[in-house]
């Protein structure tokens, strides 16, 4: 992995990350092969994944 860091993103903070609705975050991101934490019951994203996932989606 290249950038990024291990920090924990919520939905909505990816979802403003890639400009789309947190709902289509909640509803794609295992499609997508973004790779989720689960805090508790609370879903979250580390930054590193999301940047990982940009690159291999758009290099």
């Amino acid at each position: 992995m290249r950038g990024g860091s291990y920090v924990l993103l919520t939905p909505a903070e990816v979802a403003d990350w890639l400009k789309v609705s947190e709902g289509t975050v909640k509803n794609k991101y295992r499609t997508w092969g973004l790779r989720s934490q689960k805090v508790g019951r609370l879903l979250r994203f580390r930054e590193r994944d999301v940047v990982d996932y940009l690159d291999r989606k758009y290099g």
